[in-house]
C-alpha cells in the first residue's frame, strides 16, 4: 500500500515565496539586527521551524534578500546608461527612473547604505553589477561631450551621486517632510513629483547651461 507523505516536509514554492516576501518586510524596516527569526516566522504567519528549513538560518536568509535588493537598486540603469539616445535625455530617464524606483521602495536607499555601512564586504556580490555601470556607455558618452565643450567638465563619479542623492534622500526622509511640511500621501506624491522636476532642470542646466572659458 501506498504510504501518503508529509506535505508538511514537502518543498513548496509558496511557502518559500511566503517567508521570502516576509523576511524583505521585516529585514527593510528593522535591519539584519533587528530583525529576528521570530519576527520573520511571525510576518509569514508560519511556524519558525518551517524558516530554519528552507533557509536554515537567519543570515543565509539575509544574504538572499540582500543580493535580491542590490540587484534592484541598480535595476535598469545599466539599460538606461546604454540606450543610444542623447545624454540630456539619459539624465533626464535616469532621474526618473530613479524617483519610480524610490517611490515604489521607499525603504531601499537606507536599507541598502545601512547594511553596506554595517558590512562593507557584502558588496563584494554586486561587483558585477558595479562594473556593468563602470563600463558603460555614460562616462565614455559623457567624455564625449566635455571635449565637445558641450557640458561642463566633470567625471560621471561626481555627476552619478549628484544625480541619484537628490532623489534618493527625498524617500528617506519622507516621515520627516511628512510631518514639517503637514503632508499627507497625495500631498507628498505631488511634493516628490514637483522635485523630480527640479532635479531634472538642476542638474541640466548644471552640465549644459554654463560660461565657456
Amino acid at each position: 500500500m501506498k504510504k501518503s507523505m508529509d506535505c508538511s516536509v514537502l518543498p513548496s514554492k509558496s511557502t518559500e515565496e511566503r517567508i521570502r516576501e516576509a523576511a524583505k518586510r521585516v529585514f527593510l524596516e528593522k535591519g539584519f539586527d533587528g530583525a529576528t527569526s521570530r519576527d520573520i516566522a511571525d510576518a509569514a504567519g508560519i511556524n519558525i521551524a518551517l524558516t530554519n528549513y528552507y533557509f536554515r538560518s537567519k543570515e543565509k536568509l539575509f544574504i538572499s534578500i540582500f543580493e535580491e535588493m542590490i540587484q534592484l537598486f541598480f535595476n535598469g540603469m545599466v539599460d538606461i546608461m546604454n540606450k543610444p539616445i542623447s545624454l540630456r535625455e539619459k539624465i533626464a530617464e535616469l532621474i526618473r527612473h530613479d524617483f519610480q524606483l524610490m517611490k515604489e521602495n521607499p525603504s531601499l536607499s537606507l536599507f541598502v547604505m545601512n547594511e553596506v555601512h554595517r558590512n562593507p564586504e557584502r558588496m563584494v556580490n554586486s561587483i558585477g553589477v558595479m562594473k556593468q555601470i563602470h563600463h558603460s556607455m555614460f562616462e565614455e558618452q559623457l567624455q564625449q561631450e566635455v571635449k565637445q565643450g558641450t557640458v561642463r567638465a566633470i567625471n560621471a563619479i561626481h555627476l552619478l551621486p549628484m544625480i541619484f542623492c537628490n532623489i534618493q534622500f527625498l524617500f528617506i526622509g519622507k516621515a520627516m517632510h511628512m510631518k514639517m511640511w503637514q503632508m499627507d500621501e497625495a500631498g507628498f506624491d505631488k511634493f516628490a513629483d514637483n522635485h523630480k522636476q527640479l532635479v531634472i532642470d538642476m542638474i541640466t542646466n548644471y552640465l549644459f547651461e554654463f560660461e565657456k572659458v
